[in-house]
């Protein structure tokens, strides 16, 4: 395998640990740690794991309500609550361990992490690199463009490239956002088209590549074997715009001004010991404690 970019959707695996653990630690100010523990863990875990001559960098979700998709369309993710002070505290105490391991961090108002992972992808195949981004996340499958770029479950132990992409979605990486422009996406409140699900979206997808080849098509619908054809073309024709604003939604900025790769990572013992000096600050105990110190021996 060639020199790879390690990107780190952060924010995915700290509200994993903050909504299966349970609030087992604490901070002296009373501050529930169970995502700071959890996020710790998977951190070690990944590093234990890491190859040689690898670019690391994590990418965090701190934009909601400020980000630039909330100019084009103010109800895009309106339904998340902000955090309140006892998640605000452990996001930023993530955020805050993750810069003491000597991991790049990146997050702003403005851009989500999934633009950040989409720039740096574009950065590491610039460099010659192969771009692993580690997630759950299916929006960030349109990022899977070029051989050897996959999307890491790390939890699962399982890796998506393209080809596993299209067989999953129906549809290549490339018109994933096509895709989701008629869709849509309930999860972020991304409105897509009435009446278009997974399944038909899929096969106009599949039988036009992009919205702009569907358009002129879209009023005969009738030899796709789609159900309800009829039904669909009304729809189309009634929220083509919508379709259009869904798709800019979806799609990541891939080139957020002044992000650029930073040199491959390197693990050292300083920045171990002021992650475990960190925890201990914070109230954090338990095992994760003892695999960083089981980390710094092993360097």
């Amino acid at each position: 395998m060639s020199a790879q970019a390690l990107l780190v959707d952060a924010s995915i695996y700290i509200f994993r640990a903050y909504f299966s653990l349970p609030e087992r630690w604490h901070s002296p100010a009373g501050y529930p740690l169970n995502a700071v523990y959890g996020y710790t863990s998977f951190l070690v875990e990944l590093l234990e794991q890491l190859p040689e001559d690898v670019v690391l960098v994590a990418a965090f979700d701190e934009s909601l309500g400020t980000c630039f998709r909330n100019e084009l369309y103010p109800g895009y993710k309106a339904s998340r609550e902000l955090p309140d002070e006892a998640l605000a505290f452990q996001l930023q105490a993530c955020r805050e361990v993750t810069e003491c391991l000597g991991i790049p961090c990146l997050g702003g108002d403005r851009f989500e992490a999934d633009d950040y992972i989409a720039t740096l992808s574009v950065r590491g195949r610039e460099a010659g690199r192969e771009v692993t981004v580690v997630t759950r996340d299916k929006d960030l499958g349109q990022l899977l463009l070029a051989t050897g770029d996959r999307l890491w479950d790390f939890a699962a132990g399982s890796y998506l490239d393209a080809e596993g992409f299209r067989e999953r979605f129906g549809v290549a990486p490339a018109q994933f956002t096509d895709y989701q422009g008629l869709v849509g996406d309930a999860i972020d409140d991304i409105p897509g088209v009435p009446s278009i699900g997974a399944k038909s979206g899929a096969r106009l997808i599949d039988a036009f590549g992009d919205l702009e080849t569907l358009e002129p098509n879209r009023h005969d619908l009738g030899g796709l074997g789609i159900r309800g054809a009829a039904r669909v073309s009304r729809a189309l024709e009634e929220h083509w715009e919508q379709a259009l604003l869904s798709r800019e939604l979806a799609r990541l900025d891939s080139a957020i001004p002044g992000v650029e790769l930073p040199a491959p990572f390197t693990a050292a013992a300083e920045a171990i010991d002021a992650a475990h000096s960190y925890l201990g600050e914070i109230g954090l105990t338990g095992a994760v404690l003892g695999r960083l110190s089981k980390l710094r021996e092993r360097l």
